[in-house]
């Protein structure tokens, strides 16, 4: 009973879909969160039949013939890369990338991670840096003296401190942008890595031709759409439904068959 085995690659192929959508709504509030998409393909077919195949001696050919599919299999979680509304927050470590580009992150192991998430802060040493304290590259280090703090669109931060009343920088931002962003692997914390589908990083100034710009005081929030997601659920849970109906109808199908009696 081939049926079986096809609505069990469907039940799967549904739970998979469940799985990546409860991911979206769990990160509705995540700041920088790009949602997912699961993409199904089919699997191979048997040629009962073969279309072209000739079937006389006159040399008809059958023209469609008999295929016979054995079900789904997931073909990728694509990421959505597009870009989230901007909050406003009145941190002024706070920015949000209106654009193109990822903040830059250096790993306790030396190895660079990027972000879109730029909810920063500044540590003991004045350093700017995320929430679990990984630094932000370029490092900018704001002095302890510092009265305020300004970034501007092009990423140049500057400060105001002791009884000079002109801003002095203190260093500039830089951001990476990848041919293939939707290749960058996710490796939790708001962060991902640079991977062989992404392509090497490519490092400008914000406002620079390919680049987004920085908004000082604003941070860019989840592009999770909760009507489509829910949406989505509910078509996802729908078809586990069916496919487990037809678990159910051949598994009655063959409980007729053992019943004949010759």
């Amino acid at each position: 009973m081939r049926a079986l085995s096809i609505a069990a690659t469907g039940m799967a192929a549904q739970q998979l879909n469940v799985e990546v959508i409860s991911n979206n709504i769990a990160n509705m509030n995540t700041v920088g969160f790009k949602r997912q998409r699961a993409e199904f393909q089919d699997l191979l077919y048997e040629n009962v039949e073969r279309m072209g195949a000739q079937s006389s001696e006159a040399g008809t050919v059958v023209p469609t013939g008999v295929q016979l599919g054995a079900g789904v299999k997931a073909g990728s979680v694509y990421r959505i890369t597009t870009q989230g509304g901007l909050t406003q927050t009145g941190n002024r470590y706070d920015m949000a990338i209106d654009g193109r580009g990822y903040f830059q992150v250096l790993l306790p192991d030396g190895t660079t991670a990027y972000s879109r998430a730029g909810n920063f802060s500044v540590n003991d040493q004045g350093v700017l840096c995320t929430d679990d304290g990984y630094i932000v590259q370029p490092q900018i280090t704001i002095p302890p003296d510092a009265k305020d703090v300004i970034i501007s669109k092009t990423g140049q931060v500057q400060v105001l401190s002791g009884a000079d009343p002109a801003p002095q920088q203190v260093g500039q931002l830089e951001l990476a942008t990848f041919m293939n962003e939707a290749g960058l692997e996710a490796v939790g914390d708001n962060l991902y890595r640079e991977s062989g589908a992404s392509g090497a990083a490519v490092v400008g100034s914000p406002g620079e031709v390919g680049f987004g710009q920085l908004m000082q005081g604003y941070t860019e929030a989840s592009n999770v759409d909760a009507v489509s997601e829910i949406t989505n659920l509910i078509v996802a849970q729908r078809a586990y439904e069916m496919n487990s109906k037809i678990v159910t109808a051949a598994d009655q199908m063959l409980q007729a068959t053992s019943q004949l009696k010759s």
